[in-house]
């Protein structure tokens, strides 16, 4: 599942620029030229990142930002702004609005793309490229493996895309429309047990391990990724 890149910018060729250069680093793009088709596109499915820029048509970029950010669907969206602004209190004002990042122009696309990876790397550790390892379990997301020690776990795409979630976001209880919505899409409407079959089928191809545990069920709640396994006073370590 490649990560989605949203650039809102109102210059065709820096918006094509940015999206070759995010295509060689193995993003997905997606192009508006104003706020009113980046909302249309917001509607259809959230992108992973939104890079913004300051000044455009009928609505500037830090006005769509606010906008963004008061709206529940999307407030958690990570957003870079793109400006020729150099003034500390144009950084600031960006900031203050909910931004993740501020990029002044001109830039470099290799300075662009490190601003990405390490906002992705920060915010949605599952978006990156970057290796997740907890005791002896590895997952790598370029070759699209997951091995313990040297044997490879074999795993549906997602059960895959589950535990890259869970191992990225460990300690935490997700309800199972909250799975649904960052695991599946936010636009996609299948029934929220369909959570339940798919963690019984990773916790099965984890069992082999002895990590299949580490798949906590958070009753009235959902679910939780721990590495420490919780044994209830009776001695057993049950699972539902």
């Amino acid at each position: 599942m490649s990560t989605k890149i949203l650039i809102v910018e109102d210059e065709a060729a820096i918006r094509e620029l940015i999206a070759y250069n995010l295509q060689q680093a193995g993003y997905e793009s997606i192009c508006a030229e104003d706020a009113e088709r980046a909302m249309a596109i917001i509607h259809d499915a959230l992108p992973d990142l939104i890079l913004l820029d300051w000044l455009l048509p009928n609505m500037t970029g830090i006005d769509f930002a606010r906008v963004l950010r008061r709206n529940e669907r999307t407030r958690l969206i990570p957003i870079i702004m793109l400006t020729a602004r150099t003034q500390e209190a144009d950084k600031v004002a960006g900031l203050e609005i909910g931004a993740d990042d501020y990029v002044t122009k001109p830039f470099s696309p290799r300075e662009l793309i490190a601003r990405i990876n390490a906002v992705l790397r920060r915010l949605i550790p599952e978006a990156s490229a970057q290796v997740v390892e907890i005791h002896g379990l590895r997952l790598d997301p370029v070759n699209h493996r997951v091995t313990d020690g040297s044997r490879e776990i074999a795993l549906g795409p997602i059960e895959y895309r589950l535990l890259h979630f869970m191992m990225s976001h460990t300690e935490r209880v997700y309800s199972r429309s909250q799975l649904l919505d960052r695991v599946w899409g936010d636009h996609v409407f299948v029934e929220e047990r369909t959570v339940d079959v798919h963690i019984r089928r990773l916790r099965k191809a984890l069992q082999w391990t002895g990590k299949d545990s580490w798949i906590q069920t958070v009753r009235g709640a959902g679910y939780r990724f721990s590495a420490v396994a919780v044994v209830p006073a009776n001695g057993s370590n049950k699972k539902s």
